[in-house]
């Protein structure tokens, strides 16, 4: 009759368990009856398989569990299946103060061999700096020497030395792949029904905080790791406000200020994926600096971007879908927002490059390039540079100039951060703090001289392989504009030319505006040089500009004045000599002022207007009146006018012309270059 009446009873809450859900009193009174095994074993599991909380799992409902399991007499199997319960709702716990309170019963189960993947997750879970302690790393070492080094052990002792590196003295692999396993359970499905229908009530999304593998399914399965979490922390506001130390939920932030006024009453979810939803919460991240935090939001995202790019097959992969693009440029924002790239972001790019055709997702991929922290320049030609070059030369224009793009903003992201933070004794390059890699200024300079070099190489090739595309060369001057400022606006003492191959098609282009931009960039190197070798005279700083760094500067700077303002290109000395013989077979009449500011492909069309416009009644062309008397001041003028103030700024500089100062030598070709 007892049996009778109690099958009734389960059948009456197992029916409202797997249909609405339970309330939290209940899953109190459930719980702590299953544990209890008042009425043996079997009952216990079939409660636990109905236990699926329509709200909130009250922690206090988990601390008896737990009391219960330490009596020792629940089977193996049932502990197992109690711990995969708790990891699944553990985003529903309304606080975990208590939990974090009996982490030391919670951590000798770690011992049991069955427990102690589940342990371990749940350890990684509740810990905090706090929670450390030299036996319990001792402990988790001598359970790597028997078990191996097992991922849960390694997850568990990788957080333990964020928080204590000097107890944590043995070696982990710096890249950990995967997560924790989220084992088949018999809630996922009824709990996202029971969710669909609830509509208003606490969502959550059951996948686990690093990332889960679902061994029941096959590489050539559908991933879904892109989705993001619901950002949900499950704490309802009445019951957060019967206790101080409830915790106060993420999703019930609605602005700054109200941040502000809960900073100490926040905590993070274990769905640490669920923060690239929300500005605020970011905002907190950012703010708490918690290196766990960091630490569990990379194991996340590295699963995540690994599982549907690198290990699922070309079926099985997301390629361009809308959820695809919305994740990527989600992430994209995120680091934007941050100001720092993702240690785990860096670390799928590395891998992906090599098996990348440069069309999959090409604006999300470089976006996500262009946050990269420094790389030191011993690995930089492998991981980078080497995979960039092959797409590089055997792509089209568009992508020639997307990268030059992307290494341009990748170098901006390393200079801004380095006139930041840089310090005198050394500086910490990473642009994720949380991940921090320790490189000297020596070896931040090697860095961004080999980013540079690469980049001066790429675009030789690329021009001579585009036909010096004014395209293409429009993105190459936008990067050494970021170059040539380097000391001055980025406080960096380095100062590197531009090469030939990128100079001569500059300053030979049929468009004024390669040449005008040219101007400007040849007079900001000016600019830093001078200041440069100022400083080095008042021994201001220690630090040396290399002399042949002056030598090339003066040679562009030479012949670009011989050749826009003197008519003396090809002439003995210039950087650029033909033979007399062969510029007399050309039948070009007068070959050295070919590229005068008159004559120059780029600027003849307005030397033949400002013509017309002086001499309207002539019929024959006659330029060379222009460089006579007044006309030539005017032509200036006339040129500058349209907007060309690099050119401007580069007469002004070098010849020492001024309007309305009397142009008779200059006209007559007298003008001589300012060496820097």
């Amino acid at each position: 009759m007892g049996n009778d009446v109690l099958e009734r009873n389960l059948v009456l809450v197992e029916r409202m368990g797997l249909t609405r859900g339970l309330p939290p009193e209940v899953i109190s009174t459930m719980l702590d009856y299953a544990m209890s095994l008042r009425m043996g074993g079997a009952p216990c599991v079939r409660v636990l398989k109905f236990l699926i909380p329509a709200t909130v799992v009250p922690q206090e409902a988990i601390v008896r569990a737990v009391a219960w399991l330490c009596v020792g007499k629940i089977a193996i199997s049932t502990q197992v299946l109690f711990l995969k319960w708790v990891l699944t709702f553990f985003d529903m716990i309304d606080s975990k103060d208590h939990l974090r309170s009996i982490y030391g019963f919670i951590f000798n189960f770690v011992t049991e061999e069955h427990l102690c993947p589940y342990i371990c997750h749940l350890l990684y879970l509740l810990t905090r700096k706090e929670c450390v302690r030299p036996f319990r790393v001792r402990k988790l070492l001598d359970l790597q020497a028997k078990l191996g080094r097992q991922p849960f052990l390694l997850h568990l002792l990788s957080l333990y030395k964020v928080f204590c590196p000097e107890l944590v003295t043995t070696a982990l692999p710096s890249k950990l792949r995967g997560g924790f396993k989220n084992h088949v359970t018999p809630w996922k499905g009824v709990l996202n029904a029971i969710q669909k229908r609830n509509t208003g009530q606490v969502t959550s999304d059951i996948r686990l905080t690093i990332g889960v593998k679902d061994g029941s399914n096959s590489r050539k399965r559908k991933c879904n790791h892109l989705q993001l979490p619901s950002l949900n922390s499950a704490v309802q506001r009445n019951l957060s406000s019967t206790n101080s130390r409830k915790v106060f939920p993420l999703e019930q932030l609605h602005s700054f200020p109200e941040l502000l006024d809960n900073l100490h009453r926040i905590e993070l979810p274990s769905q640490m994926g669920s923060l690239l939803g929300s500005s605020l919460a970011l905002c907190y991240l950012d703010y708490v600096q918690d290196d766990s935090a960091f630490l569990r939001l990379n194991f996340w995202l590295g699963h995540a971007l690994h599982e549907e790019f690198l290990f699922c097959s070309r079926e099985g992969g997301s390629g361009c879908s809308s959820e695809t693009l919305h994740f990527l440029n989600r992430l994209i924002s995120t680091q934007n927002f941050l100001q720092e790239g993702f240690f785990s972001t860096e670390s799928f790019l590395y891998k992906f490059l090599n098996v990348w055709d440069g069309s999959l997702l090409r604006p999300q991929i470089l976006g996500l390039l262009s946050h990269i922290p420094v790389v030191p320049s011993s690995c930089i030609h492998q991981l980078l540079f080497e995979p960039l070059m092959q797409l590089f030369f055997s792509s089209t224009l568009f992508f020639k100039c997307s990268v030059i793009e992307c290494l341009n903003d990748m170098l901006l992201k390393w200079l801004t951060w380095h006139s930041v933070y840089s310090v005198e004794d050394g500086l910490d390059i990473s642009l994720n703090s949380h991940t921090p890699m320790n490189m000297t200024l020596s070896g931040f300079m090697d860095s961004v001289m080999e980013l540079v070099l690469f980049v001066g190489r790429l675009a030789t090739v690329g021009l001579q392989l585009e036909g010096c595309s004014s395209l293409l060369l429009s993105f190459v001057l936008d990067f050494y504009e970021t170059v040539c400022d380097m000391f001055l606006k980025f406080e960096l003492p380095l100062v590197v030319m531009p090469p030939v191959g990128v100079f001569y098609p500059a300053l030979f282009a049929t468009d004024p505006v390669s040449v005008d931009r040219l101007c400007f960039i040849m007079c900001r190197y000016k600019q830093n040089l001078t200041a440069a070798k100022f400083q080095q005279q008042e021994a201001k700083h220690v630090f040396h500009i290399s002399s042949q760094t002056y030598r090339e500067f003066n040679r562009y700077q030479l012949l670009m004045v011989s050749t826009l303002w003197n008519s003396r290109l090809f002439q003995p000395g210039m950087a650029v000599e033909v033979d007399h013989n062969l510029l007399a077979l050309s039948k070009v009449p007068e070959p050295s002022a070919s590229f005068t500011l008159i004559r120059h492909p780029a600027f003849v069309g307005y030397a033949l207007d400002f013509h017309l416009k002086c001499w309207p009644e002539r019929k024959d062309m006659d330029l060379k009146s222009v460089k006579a008397g007044k006309h030539w001041e005017w032509y200036l003028e006339f040129l500058f006018s349209h907007g060309y103030l690099g050119l401007q700024q580069f007469v002004q500089s070098n010849i020492n012309w001024h309007p309305g100062s009397g142009t008779k030598s200059q006209g007559q070709g007298d003008g001589q270059p300012t060496n820097g």
